[in-house]
């Protein structure tokens, strides 16, 4: 039924993540009622880390809503079945909702007509009111896709949807998307309106893809400053390895950077000479 944690006289109610060694980063859970930016490359395990929060929320009796604008209902369904998480018995059962943003048109009661954050906010709560009274957890896979030919308003929409879903209670991940053809574009609105940021990041080291965390933003929370390795593994998911050793190229200066000082070096010596 999540964690409560005291913090300067007040005790704070915490979501447990559900990937292990995760939520020990960030004091036991996310603060009740916060909207969290998780975000990152693709490939990255952003979806996977919001299977598991949404499992969790199954698995503690919370009220649990996702919202997929970039895949279909049933492919987010065989994903979780992948890592034992049973998403089709929670929708049965009448513990879980599934809002289909990508597949549009089809008539479907938990589909979305159009990809709008006002639709997206209508069919949450009518999906919340479904559902019935308690505590929420509330996924939307991803935000980013609501303002994919308009990124300027991202900061708009994401500051609207916190807004008016604020009032019924729901702790939220809303993830953003980018790549490294659009840089980071795409998140820095959301990141502005968030409550917390956590980052996902992808590296090769020795021919090998490394999947990387790192919490950068989490109020109200005494939360780890450090990079940790990510491993997602079939019939299990995400869990946490552990902090990264410190490496020379954390502290180096980036290549763009030492470019401009090598320039900057010659010039001056060349009128020296």
């Amino acid at each position: 039924m999540g964690v409560a944690r005291r913090g300067a006289g007040a005790v704070i109610e915490r979501l447990r993540t559900g990937v292990p060694g995760f939520d020990e980063l960030i004091a036991g859970g996310i603060p009740r009622g916060f909207m969290v930016a998780v975000v990152g490359e693709p490939g990255t395990g952003k979806t996977v880390f919001a299977i598991h929060f949404a499992w969790e929320g199954v698995r503690e009796g919370d009220k649990v809503i996702y919202v997929t604008t970039e895949e279909s209902r049933d492919s987010i369904v065989k994903q979780a079945a992948m890592f034992g998480m049973d998403f089709a018995s929670a929708i049965d059962s009448g513990r879980m909702i599934i809002i289909d943003a990508l597949m549009r048109g089809r008539g479907d009661e938990w589909s979305l007509e159009e990809l709008s954050v006002e639709s997206m906010v209508e069919k949450v709560i009518e999906a919340k009111r479904r559902l019935g009274y308690g505590r929420a957890r509330l996924i939307i896979d991803s935000m980013s896709a609501f303002w994919l030919d308009k990124p300027a308003m991202a900061r708009k929409y994401s500051y609207t949807a916190k807004r008016l879903l604020y009032r019924w209670d729901f702790t939220t991940l809303a993830i953003s998307q980018y790549a490294i053809t659009t840089s980071e574009a795409f998140g820095w609105g959301l990141e502005h309106v968030a409550d917390g940021i956590i980052r996902f990041r992808r590296v090769i080291r020795g021919g090998r893809l490394r999947r990387l965390v790192l919490v950068e933003k989490m109020r109200q929370t005494p939360h780890d400053l450090r990079v940790h390795e990510v491993d997602i593994r079939d019939g299990e998911g995400m869990r946490i390895l552990g902090p990264l050793e410190e490496r020379a190229e954390d502290y180096a200066l980036p290549e763009r950077v030492k470019r401009r000082l090598a320039r900057a070096s010659e010039h001056y010596w060349g009128d020296e000479g």
